[in-house]
C-alpha cells in the first residue's frame, strides 16, 4: 500500500496526541491503566501527550501525510535500554515523574513504565517502536503496516534489530506478519491483560530482493 509519510515536528504535536488518544482509548492496556471510563476520557490524553513529548525530543515520529496514522520510534544504543519507564526523565525516577505529571493518584501509570522497562532487551542496538496509532475509522486499511515497514526497510539495510511490546492480539498478529517474534515470556499486568515483548532480527537482502 502506498502511504505518503513524513517526519512529524512540534507543529504536529496536537495531531499526534489526538491520534494516539483515539487509537488507544479502547486498548486493553489503556483500560487497565485507567479502568474508569470517564476518568480515562479525561486523563488518557495527558499520558499520550507525555509520550509524544518524549519522542519529539529524543526520537522520531513518522506521520501519514493525511494525518490518519503515526508511529513513535526511539533509537536504543547497544548496552542500554529505553522502555517507557526510562525515557521520561531519562533516569530511574522517570515512572514516578510521569505519574506525578499525568495522574498522581494512579499507581498504574508508574507501574506500567517500570514493568515494561524491566523486560526491555539489553546489549544490542535496536529501533524501538514505542507506539503506533491509527485513526479508528481508518483501521484495517494497512496504514500501520506501511508506517512500520518504512522503518524496517531501513533497519534491514543497516543491519539493525527492532523491538516493541504488543498490547493486544490484533496488533500482535500484524507484528508477526512483519517478522517480529515473541522474546521471553509475555508480561502479565497485575489483575490485567498481557503484553507481548517482540523482537525482529534484521533481514539483509530483503530490500534488495524487493527492488530486483
Amino acid at each position: 500500500m502506498g502511504v505518503a509519510i513524513r517526519v512529524a515536528g512540534e507543529a504536529d504535536r496536537e495531531l499526534v496526541v489526538r491520534l494516539l488518544d483515539t487509537a488507544f482509548q479502547d486498548d486493553p492496556v489503556s483500560n487497565w491503566v485507567f479502568p474508569d471510563p470517564a476518568h480515562r476520557r479525561a486523563t488518557h490524553p495527558k499520558l499520550m501527550a507525555a509520550f509524544t513529548d518524549v519522542v519529539l525530543a529524543e526520537g522520531r515520529i513518522d506521520l501519514a501525510e493525511d494525518g490518519s496514522a503515526c508511529a513513535l520510534w526511539l533509537s536504543v544504543p547497544a548496552g542500554n535500554h529505553e522502555g517507557e519507564g526510562e525515557t521520561e526523565g531519562a533516569d530511574e525516577d522517570g515512572p514516578a515523574q510521569l505519574r506525578a505529571a499525568v495522574d498522581p493518584g494512579n499507581e498504574r501509570v508508574e507501574l506500567i513504565g517500570r514493568l515494561t522497562a524491566d523486560i526491555h532487551p539489553e546489549g544490542r542496538a535496536h529501533a524501538y517502536l514505542w507506539m503506533i496509532g491509527v485513526a479508528p475509522e481508518r483501521q484495517g486499511e494497512g496504514l500501520g503496516g506501511a508506517l512500520i515497514e518504512s522503518v524496517l526497510d531501513r533497519c534491514d539495510r543497516e543491519g539493525l534489530a527492532a523491538y516493541l511490546e504488543a498490547s493486544n492480539a490484533r496488533s500482535r498478529a500484524l507484528y508477526e506478519r512483519l517478522g517480529f517474534v515473541l522474546t521471553g515470556r509475555p508480561l502479565d499486568l497485575p489483575e490485567g491483560p498481557q503484553m507481548w515483548p517482540m523482537w525482529r532480527e534484521p533481514r539483509p537482502g530483503r530490500q534488495a530482493r524487493a527492488e530486483d
